[in-house]
C-alpha cells in the first residue's frame, strides 16, 4: 500500500474490534438524541403551523449539529493522532519502528491515517442524519456537502497537528498541551478577525473573509449557510470555503512534510545521546530526574526505610555536587515538585499560555477600550475560551502524571515501596496544581479585572472564583482517577479528557437549544430528560464502569440534572443557586473518585479485585 503497513494493519484490524461498532452507535444515537431534544423543545415552547415553522427547525438544527460535529471532529482528531504517537514513545516503541524496514512517511503517514480512521466512521454515520435535516426544508444537500468537506478538511490538518507536535516532543504532557494551545491561538485569532478586532478590512479584503480562510470554526460557520458569500470575479477562489480548503491540505502537507523530514533527528538522534538527567524525570521513580536547585542525593526506599526514616537514608552523591539534596517527607510530592520531572521544555508551554492569556486580557482590554460600559456577556467572551483551556490542561496533566509512570514501568516501583496511598495521590495531585498554577491562576486574575472593570459585582466575581476552584479541583481528581483505573494510557487519555470536553460541550449544545427556541424554562426540562439521562448513562461508564462505586453511580446520575439546573439558573440571573449547585455536585463528584483512590488503592490501581481486597 501507498502508506504501508501500519496503516494495513490498521484496516485489517479495526472491523474486529467490538468497540468500533458500539462508538459508531453510539456517536449517531447522540445525535438522534440532540435532534429529539430539539423537536421536543420546539414544541413544547412554540406553535409549528406550516412547513415554514418545519424549514425554520431544519436551518437552525443544522446550525447546532454542524458546529457541534465541528467541535468534537477538531478536538478529537488532534487528541488520538497526537496520543497514537505519544504512547508509542511512552512506550519506548517507536525506536523500535524507526529500526524496521518502514520509511519515513510509512511511518508517519501510517499512523496519522490509522488515528484518525475511527473519526472518518464517525462522521460517516452521522452523515445519514444530516440529511435527515435536508427533508425538513430549509437546508440543501449542498449546505451538507460544504460543512462535510470542512469537516473532514479539519480533521486532517488537526491530526497532522498533533501528530507533528507528538513526533517532536518527548512528554505526552507536552504534546497534549502544545496541540491544545495551537488550536486555541488557531480558533482564537479567527475569532478576533471575524469580531472586527484587526479593523473591518485587512489588506483590502473583509476580516469575516479573512477569518473563513482561517479559521474551520468559521468555515465552518460559512457553511452552514444557506447561501456561501462568493466573488464572481476571483473565479473558484471567490469563495471563502474553497480557499479553507486548499489551505487546510497546504498546511497538512507542509506539516507532514517537515515530520517525515524529521522524524529520525527528533527520535533516533535523542535515544542514541547520552541521557540527559532533566529528561529522565517519568522512569527514576522517586529520584525523578535533577533537581531545580541541586542534586547530589536521591531518595531511598528499601525494604527497612519507614516513613519516619526516608530523610536519613538516602544516597550520597556528594562528588557530583557541593550541595545537599533533602527529599520532603512526601516524597513524590518533592518529585514533582523539585526535579524536572517532565522536561526543562515545560517552559515552552509556559511561554505558549502566557501567548494566549495576553491575547484573552488584550480582547477584554479592546472591549474596555471601545468605551461602553463591559457587561457580563461580553466579559464572558473573553475570559470563556481561557478558562476552559485551563481546565482542559489540568485535566491533562493530572493524567499523564499516571500513564507517563505506568507506560515507563515506574509505577510498579512505587506500589512495591512503603509509600502510603495518601502520599501517591495528594503526592500527585500536588504536583497537578504546583506545575499548572499559571493555568489555574491566570484566569482568575483575569475574573478579578472583570470585578475591577464592573462587569460583575463583588459578590458574583467571589462566586464565580469559588466555582472555579471546585471545577479545577473535579478535573484534576478525574485525570488521577482515569490514569488509575485504565491500564492502557490511550484510554486514560481519551476517556478523562474526553469526559471533561463532553460535559462543556454538553453545557454549550444545552444552552444552544435553549437559545435557539426561546420559550418557558419550566416546559424545557421535559424534553432534556433523555439528553440527561443519557448524559448520566455515559458518565457512569467512563467514571465508574470498570471499579463500580455506589458513590461515583449516584454523582453520574445527578450531575447532568445539577448541571442543567444550573444553566437554567444563570440564564434567569440566579448566580447564587449556580454557584451552591456546582459547588456541592461537582466537589461530591470529586469526593467520590478521591476517596476510594486512598482507601481502596489497590481495587482503584486494578492490583487485586474488589473480593479479594475484602476477603483481606
Amino acid at each position: 500500500m501507498l502508506f504501508g503497513p501500519v496503516l494495513a494493519r490498521e484496516l485489517a484490524i479495526a472491523p474486529r474490534r467490538s468497540r468500533i461498532y458500539i462508538h459508531r452507535a453510539a456517536y449517531a444515537g447522540v445525535l438522534l438524541l440532540v435532534m429529539s431534544t430539539a423537536w421536543l423543545v420546539l414544541t413544547g415552547t412554540q406553535i409549528v403551523r406550516d412547513v415554514g415553522d418545519l424549514a425554520r427547525f431544519g436551518g437552525v438544527l443544522l446550525q447546532i449539529l454542524g458546529p457541534l460535529q465541528l467541535a468534537l471532529a477538531v478536538f478529537f482528531s488532534a487528541l488520538l493522532a497526537a496520543g497514537a504517537v505519544a504512547q508509542e514513545k511512552d512506550r519506548r516503541t517507536l525506536v523500535l519502528l524507526l529500526l524496521s524496514r518502514l520509511s519515513n512517511h510509512e511511518l508517519v503517514l501510517g499512523k496519522l491515517l490509522a488515528s484518525l480512521l475511527h473519526v472518518v466512521v464517525l462522521l460517516a454515520a452521522g452523515l445519514p442524519l444530516f440529511a435527515l435535516s435536508a427533508l425538513l426544508g430549509g437546508v440543501s444537500f449542498a449546505q451538507i456537502g460544504r460543512l462535510t468537506l470542512v469537516t473532514l478538511a479539519s480533521v486532517l490538518v488537526c491530526g497532522s497537528l498533533g501528530s507533528t507536535l507528538a513526533l517532536w516532543r518527548e512528554k505526552t504532557f507536552q504534546t497534549m498541551a502544545l496541540t491544545l494551545l495551537v488550536l486555541v491561538l488557531w480558533l482564537g485569532l479567527g475569532e478576533l478577525l471575524a469580531a472586527g478586532v484587526f479593523g473591518q478590512q485587512v489588506a483590502g479584503i473583509p476580516a469575516a473573509v479573512w477569518a473563513t480562510w482561517l479559521s474551520p470554526w468559521q468555515a465552518g460557520l460559512e457553511a452552514c449557510r444557506p447561501y456561501a458569500s462568493t466573488e464572481a470575479w476571483r473565479g473558484p477562489l471567490g469563495n471563502p470555503i474553497s480557499v479553507f480548503l486548499l489551505g487546510a491540505v497546504g498546511i497538512s502537507v507542509v506539516l507532514n512534510l517537515v515530520a517525515v523530514a524529521r522524524v529520525r533527528a527528533w527520535n533516533v538522534a535523542r535515544e542514541d545521546r547520552p541521557p540527559q538527567p532533566a529528561e529522565e524525570g517519568d522512569a527514576e521513580g522517586l529520584a525523578g530526574g535533577p533537581e531545580k536547585g541541586d542534586r547530589s542525593t536521591l531518595p531511598y526506599s528499601g525494604p527497612e526505610a519507614g516513613p519516619a526514616s526516608r530523610e536519613s537514608h538516602e544516597l550520597d552523591l556528594s562528588p557530583f555536587s557541593s550541595t545537599g539534596r533533602r527529599v520532603w517527607d512526601n516524597p513524590v510530592l518533592w518529585r514533582e515538585v523539585r526535579t524536572w520531572a517532565y522536561g526543562r521544555r515545560m517552559l515552552v508551554l509556559r511561554l505558549a499560555y502566557l501567548l494566549v492569556f495576553a491575547v484573552a486580557a488584550g480582547s477584554l482590554y479592546w472591549m474596555m477600550r471601545g468605551g461602553q460600559p463591559l457587561g457580563l456577556g461580553q466579559g464572558a467572551l473573553a475570559l470563556l475560551p481561557i478558562v476552559l483551556l485551563s481546565l482542559v490542561l489540568v485535566n491533562a496533566q493530572a493524567v499523564t502524571a499516571l500513564t507517563a509512570e505506568r507506560d515507563t514501568r515506574a509505577l510498579d516501583l512505587l506500589l512495591v515501596t512503603d509509600l502510603t496511598a495518601k502520599e501517591i495521590v495528594f503526592g500527585k495531585l500536588g504536583g497537578v496544581f504546583y506545575n499548572t498554577k499559571e493555568m489555574v491562576v491566570l484566569p482568575l486574575v483575569l475574573c478579578g479585572w472583570l470585578g475591577l472593570a464592573g462587569a460583575i459585582s463583588l459578590e458574583n466575581l467571589a462566586y464565580l472564583a469559588g466555582g472555579l476552584a471546585v471545577l479545577y479541583v473535579f478535573v484534576a481528581v478525574l485525570g488521577i482517577h482515569a490514569g488509575m483505573t485504565y491500564e492502557n494510557s490511550r484510554s486514560a487519555v481519551a476517556t478523562s479528557l474526553g469526559t471533561v470536553f463532553f460535559l462543556l460541550l454538553g453545557v454549550a449544545a444545552c444552552m444552544r437549544i435553549m437559545v435557539a427556541f426561546s420559550g418557558s424554562f419550566n416546559a424545557q426540562l421535559q424534553p432534556f430528560l433523555a439528553f440527561m439521562v443519557g448524559g448520566g448513562v455515559g458518565l457512569y461508564v467512563a467514571l465508574g464502569a470498570k471499579n463500580p462505586s455506589a458513590a461515583i453511580a449516584l454523582a453520574s446520575a445527578i450531575c447532568p440534572f445539577a448541571t442543567f439546573y444550573a444553566i437554567t439558573s444563570f440564564v434567569l440571573g440566579s448566580t447564587l443557586t449556580v454557584f451552591l449547585v456546582t459547588a456541592a455536585t461537582y466537589g461530591f463528584a470529586a469526593a467520590a473518585m478521591l476517596i476510594p483512590a486512598i482507601y481502596e488503592f489497590d481495587v482503584a490501581t486494578g492490583r487485586t479485585t474488589a473480593e479479594e481486597g475484602g476477603m483481606e
